[in-house]
């Protein structure tokens, strides 16, 4: 009995001595914590999407704090809440356009398929067989990856097949960027309503086998833009949101419907008279400017 009770004593002897240790390892080696960081944490989404590219929430207040990320690296949590954080950070309130998702495609159902995939629903999936179903490198796969990774409800298929983005639910976390393996979705200003809906970058019968709704390169846009917004780049059409003032010209003369809004065919053949008109008025101006100098020549001699 008195062996029980020495060991008994020589436990709780040993119990406190060690909690006594670790009580002031606990003190000696603990970590300060910035407090701004709870302060951080406290202004961001809360979804833990990833969009920031960073693990989870606290891992972006962290970098936000560390000066790794900017005050806007939780695009979720919007614009107060991005000023919000600059203030505790020390800094002005950013500004500027909220921006949206946008997917880079307008094929899907129009893509002209190479065979008919049946394995994991999944655009990551599909891509490790054969390089994907579609005979077009650059089209959406349609097996909604990208809805997948949206934490907000904003992406979904469209009925064409192909990924479209809700402007109203999208917070610009770009997660579904990062899901996409043919990289077909980029960040717009949300005000800006007229996009190239293509990624396509072969030129001319490439592109026009593989998708009726492909950009072609033909350069159409590029010549009747009025302000200079939109150039073909490596085969395909690009806006200079910068520039682009919403005319909707280009997309009245894309013979392919690769640029959004899609005109509707009455639009497309009423500019088509307004063309003609204002070049035969053209044409009958300069006529008549020839036929004056004509004249004038005639009278001189």
């Amino acid at each position: 009995m008195a062996n029980v009770i020495a060991a008994i004593a020589v436990l709780s002897i040993l119990g406190a001595l060690f909690g006594l240790v670790l009580a002031v390892a606990s003190k000696v080696f603990e970590v300060k914590k910035d407090p701004r960081e709870e302060e951080i944490l406290s202004h961001l989404a809360g979804a833990n999407c990833g969009g920031c590219g960073f693990p989870g929430c606290s891992g972006c207040a962290a970098a936000i704090l560390a000066g790794t990320a900017p005050v806007t690296a939780c695009a979720p949590a919007g614009p107060e809440n991005a000023a919000a954080i600059a203030k505790i950070m020390g800094q002005e309130a950013p500004s500027g356009e909220r921006k949206i998702a946008f997917v880079r495609c307008n094929g899907g159902t129009n893509a002209v398929k190479r065979f008919e995939y049946r394995g994991v629903h999944d655009c990551i999936s599909a891509t490790k067989v054969a390089a994907g179903p579609l005979e077009c490198a650059f089209g959406c796969l349609g097996f909604g990856s990208c809805v997948q990774a949206c934490q907000f409800g904003a992406m979904s298929i469209g009925p064409n097949g192909a990924a479209v983005v809700d402007p109203d639910k999208c917070t610009d976390c770009m997660a579904c960027a990062h899901a996409c393996p043919r990289h077909l979705i980029t960040e717009v200003p949300v005000s800006k309503k007229v996009h190239v809906a293509c990624a396509n970058q072969d030129k001319g019968k490439a592109a026009m086998s593989v998708c009726s709704n492909s950009c072609i390169g033909c350069g159409l846009c590029q010549k009747e833009c009025k302000k200079d917004a939109i150039h073909v780049v490596n085969g395909v059409a690009v806006i200079d949101y910068d520039k682009c003032v919403g005319c909707k010209l280009c997309t009245k003369v894309c013979p392919r419907d690769a640029i959004l809004p899609v005109a509707t065919a009455e639009e497309k053949e009423k500019y088509k008279a307004i063309k003609k008109a204002q070049a035969e008025k053209a044409a009958a101006a300069k006529a008549a400017a020839a036929k004056a100098a004509d004249e004038t020549a005639g009278t001189a001699q």
